[in-house]
């Protein structure tokens, strides 16, 4: 019996092992302060309160007052990795950052069909004297390039990097996706000379990509410049205005860059890939099908 337990026990650790080095961890975006901040904000907190509304009859954490930007990377199982790997930008008005329904959650269905998440941490909220978008934008750029030059060593094909944002994630995955050409920081290591372009990007229920306030314009940080493929999802009833996918895309079919278009009658604004009774929440499927169709899915070796 001893041997048996000894072989046991030893199986055992391994497995321990194997899953303790699987645990994605946050990693720093940034060697130091990350550009520009300067004034220190109270500790990181759940913003949610006792009034928030539910999403699938479940608790949403808004996590408030982020400084110190992180990624997370969280690989598939190495028999379904397809090398492919997404960024993952996180909604929250450029207020709070949605962290599970629109962040951790995203990036655990992305392993589901073989795809790296990465779930990027991104500063909120908005700094005084700023654009909304350009402290996000910041770190965007840098775990683009942070990606795409560890490519290697974490078995991700440097040509298949996408992006995918919800509400005000969507809108700084669109502005990363046009302002790409030149950093809007300082270089600070090799990391920085990589290309920070995504290779395609999926726009879910996003926002301030058509301003209502301006007879729903287009502003100026996501105009078309070498956008790559697009994938947006939408509800007529989105009380932040099923525009900013209907207008975008015609502006995004203007500038000749594929994009693929979903609106659903009714499902609001905020779902993330919870499913309920709405056919909006089916859109991961989709997102899915658009994927394959564009060869993403297909193992790159």
């Amino acid at each position: 019996m001893k041997p048996l337990l000894c072989l046991l026990t030893c199986a055992w650790m391994s497995a321990s092992a194997i899953a303790l080095a699987a645990e994605p961890k946050a990693e720093a975006l940034w060697p130091g302060k990350a550009p520009g901040e300067t004034a220190p904000l109270p500790p990181e907190a759940d913003m949610t309160t006792p009034s928030d509304r539910l999403v699938a009859g479940r608790h949403v954490t808004r996590l408030g007052n982020v400084s110190m930007p992180t990624l997370t990377i969280y690989s598939p199982e190495p028999a379904k990795n397809t090398g492919t790997a997404v960024l993952v930008f996180p909604g929250g008005g450029y207020s709070i950052l949605a962290l599970d329904l629109e962040g951790t959650e995203v990036c655990e269905w992305l392993n589901s069909i073989g795809v790296t998440g990465v779930l990027v941490k991104y500063r909120v909220p908005r700094r005084a004297g700023l654009a909304q978008h350009v402290p996000p934008l910041q770190d965007a750029q840098r775990a683009l390039g942070v990606l795409r030059s560890r490519a290697g060593q974490l078995g991700i094909d440097p040509h298949r990097i996408g992006v995918l944002g919800f509400s005000a994630g969507a809108h700084l995955a669109a502005v990363l996706s046009n302002q790409h050409q030149k950093r809007i920081y300082p270089e600070i290591d090799a990391a920085d000379q990589a290309s920070c372009r995504p290779d395609f990007a999926l726009l879910i229920y996003p926002g301030y990509l058509a301003l209502s306030e301006k007879g729903f314009a287009t502003p100026p940080e996501v105009q078309p410049n070498d956008a790559p493929p697009m994938f947006l999802v939408q509800t007529q009833d989105d009380p932040v205005h099923v525009e900013n996918a209907l207008l975008f895309y015609g502006v995004l079919c203007r500038a000749k860059v594929p994009a693929e278009l979903h609106v659903y009658p009714k499902g609001g604004h905020g779902y993330g890939l919870r499913r309920t009774a709405d056919e909006v929440t089916t859109w991961p499927d989709r997102a899915a099908d658009w994927m394959r169709a564009s060869g993403w899915l297909k193992p790159s070796r």
